[in-house]
């Protein structure tokens, strides 16, 4: 800014319009044109313009006449006045900073600005601005010219602001919710103190650095930030929007957020902000509330309300896998006595007892539900046949029926069970409900402590199946069963090992087959005993034999997938082959691929078990499953046993020649033994033979027979004959 072209006071146009007339008129006239434009612009801008000593009080030459509407002073109050100067208009608690501000300034040569207040005449106190500079004037003194505007409106709209941001600030630092603000992507920008204290950090500091991921690391579910940023995008805000969040030391907690998008002048999203409360205990409370209303307050299982929903769940995913759904309907046997007797306390406890140990017979699937006194009601799931639900009631009957210490006497308590199917009994809640209870009721008058199924046909299935559980236990309890043995010969029809099959002739039912009670025994716990019964036999014969006979003769015997699993399979048959002196490399273990199915660690050390054993292992039935390629990888196998499928037909149907062929050459490449089983005429024989099968089993060489005829056919050379093809038994193999 260029120095103020200012008159020396004796010449100024207000006190001596005579003077400045003689000096205009001297003037060209253009200069006159210049001097007149630079007197109305001073006079009449808002504010003073002004030239003022450097002395202690600031004492005025010169001031334009806007001097009144600033200070209320006059012109000639401030230039000609002895004993007020500017010093005195200034405001007495800034005076010695704006002094040393403008003294500063001048020291150094270069312009000044200063704001600071002023008193005017009638004792108003404004806020004033002032900038100039010092300058040398006609005689060289050093003075100073400037100018000064009145600023009180700006600076108090400045300071509103500024106590506005102070007020918004101490309502940040000090709310009893968190306040925040974030990016679109998921980082804080902001986040005040009860936030940080939320979530559990120390400060706000922080929780920003530490989450700058919010829909990763804060929200339990990662999607919800997602849906936050939809639901902003869509409406530009979210109200009462409840998630589970994470706090620092890894506890959850539920919070609820009300945040609006921040825009700029565009419309773009600049950033989200909002505020955070905690409602964990309100949720607490409100599940508390679901929970009474739909869960049975003594025992904690669904009520009556919540099973209704159970069932619909159910019913829909029976219908998606195409199981079967079993709706049990309980009713607890003499509980009204011990009630009676001992006390509604007693009879609590029972209740809670029946119920924990309900919960114990069923899977993540099925649901227990109580609807009132002592009637209960099992969901029971993802069933592919009648079979397996009749094995879970008769778990849930010798649940039940353990004793229960009550009042200090031990009590037995039985339970009637009716059970209706879905689809077969009803389509819908109310009607499996109702038919399961008209069961149950049949189960009452049927003798108690049993179960009934409301279809004709499941009951029957249901009695046959637990007659033949009955029966197989007394014929394990008194050695009933039988071990028939079925000849594996090589390629000249030599017998080199026999295998082992389990055999029932119950003296009513006559013939029962494997398929039918081997299923039964894994399912009650029987395959242990059975299993046992058959290998001491089976190892007992093998030893006779093999002292009769100059060649070694294997023996093969079959091992479930359940009991293969039981960890101390290994050492169990050890200890039998130790009981019958048998050596180990006499004894192939036949294994079926559901085994392999399962972990495939654990199996691998029982497989490498069995080895350092010295035991033959064999995969039974290859070709029948998936994976079988892999798990001759994976596994320690010496022999695979070509299943019956891919040797019927191998003599006309040129497919399965084919991938018999390739079995066996496969198993050739992987030296493996391989065996085919269920050859049944010539043409199969001379097939596989032909291609190299190693060892061959099934009715053209012999049928499953006893002990003794195993020993005949030793005894005549052990090669056998070729008979015509016979039909088969049914008899399968114990697996």
């Amino acid at each position: 800014m260029l120095p103020l072209r200012v008159y020396p006071s004796d010449t100024c146009p207000m006190s001596a319009p005579p003077v400045r007339t003689r000096r205009l008129s001297l003037l060209s006239t253009g200069e006159l044109d210049r001097a007149r434009v630079l007197d109305t612009l001073i006079n009449n801008l808002d504010g003073m313009a002004y030239r003022c000593l450097l002395d202690a009080n600031w004492r005025m030459i010169f001031v334009s006449q806007g001097c009144l509407a600033l200070t209320g002073y006059s012109a000639d109050e401030l230039v000609h006045g002895e004993t007020l100067g500017w010093e005195d208009i200034t405001h007495p608690l800034d005076r010695a900073r704006v002094r040393g501000q403008i003294e500063s300034a001048v020291a150094l040569g270069q312009r000044f600005a200063a704001e600071y207040r002023i008193r005017t005449e009638s004792g108003q106190i404004k806020w004033v601005i002032e900038r100039g500079i010092g300058v040398l004037d006609e005689q060289g003194e050093l003075v100073l010219e400037g100018f000064i505007e009145d600023v009180s409106s700006q600076h108090a709209l400045l300071q509103a602001r500024q106590q506005a941001e102070q007020r918004y600030r101490s309502i940040f630092e000090h709310a009893s919710e968190g306040i925040f603000q974030t990016t679109v992507e998921g980082r804080y920008l902001a986040a005040n103190p009860a936030l940080a204290r939320l979530y559990g950090y120390p400060s706000p500091e922080a929780l920003m650095c530490s989450l700058d991921d919010i829909g990763r690391q804060l929200y339990v579910k990662s999607s919800q930030r997602e849906r936050f940023r939809q639901l902003m995008e869509v409406h530009g805000e979210v109200l009462n929007f409840e998630s589970e969040v994470y706090r620092a030391d890894g506890t959850r907690l539920w919070i609820s957020e009300n945040a609006h998008v921040v825009r700029d002048a565009e419309g773009r999203a600049l950033y989200y902000e909002g505020t955070v409360q905690d409602i964990s205990e309100r949720r607490r409370y409100q599940e508390e509330l679901e929970r009474q209303a739909n869960h049975d307050m003594l025992t904690g299982l669904p009520n009556r309300i919540l099973l209704a929903d159970r069932v619909e769940q159910a019913i829909a995913r029976a219908d998606r896998l195409g199981y079967y759904l079993a709706v049990v309907f309980i009713d607890l046997d003499n509980f009204k006595f011990i009630n009676d007797s001992l006390g509604h306390g007693a009879g609590d406890e029972l209740l809670k007892a029946i119920a924990a140990r309900l919960q114990h017979c069923v899977r993540g699937t099925d649901t227990v539900a109580r609807l009132g006194g002592d009637e209960f009601v099992l969901l029971l799931s993802d069933h592919f046949r009648a079979s397996t639900v009749i094995s879970q009631l008769r778990r849930v009957l010798s649940e039940i029926g353990q004793p229960v210490m009550l009042s200090g006497r031990e009590f037995h308590v039985g339970a009637s069970l009716g059970v209706a199917m879905y689809p077969a009994d009803g389509e819908d809640s109310d009607t499996l409900l109702k038919h399961a209870d008209t069961a149950m009721y049949a189960a009452k008058n049927s003798g108690r402590n049993t179960f009934q199924f409301f279809t004709r046909e499941l009951n029957r299935v249901a009695d046959e199946r637990l007659n033949i559980e009955a029966a197989l236990r007394h014929a394990i309890e008194h050695d009933e069963l039988e071990v028939h043995y079925q000849p594996k010969a090589d390629h000249r029809r030599r017998i080199v090992g026999v295998e082992a099959l389990a055999r029932w002739i119950h003296p009513e039912y006559g013939p029962i087959s494997p398929d039918r009670f081997i299923t039964i025994a894994e399912e009650t716990g029987l395959i242990a005993p059975l299993t046992t019964a058959v290998l001491r036999r089976a190892f007992a014969a093998a030893r006779g034999w093999n002292r009769q006979s100059s060649m070694p003769l294997r023996i093969a015997v079959n091992l479930s997938a359940r009991l293969f699993l039981s960890g101390d399979i290994v050492a169990h048959v050890a200890g039998l082959l130790q009981e019958a002196q048998l050596p180990p490399a006499l004894v192939e273990i036949e294994i079926t691929e559901t085994v392999f199915m399962g972990d495939s660690d654990a199996v691998v050390g029982i497989l490498r078990d069995f080895k350092a054993l010295g035991v033959q292992l064999a995969m039974d039935d290859f070709g029948t499953g998936y994976s079988s390629l892999s798990y001759l990888r994976r596994f320690p196998l010496d022999i695979i046993k070509i299943d019956r499928s891919l040797v019927t037909g191998i003599e006309h149907e040129e497919e399965v020649a084919m991938i018999a062929r390739a079995v066996i050459s496969l198993g050739q490449s992987l030296r493996k033994t391989v065996v085919a089983e269920g050859v049944e005429n010539p043409a199969q024989f001379d097939f596989l033979r032909f291609q190299g099968c190693h060892e061959f089993q099934g009715y053209l060489l012999s049928r499953p027979v006893r002990e003794h005829e195993i020993t005949e056919l030793l005894q005549a050379g052990g090669v056998l004959a070729a008979p015509a093809a016979r039909p088969g038994s049914g008899f399968a193999p114990l697996a």
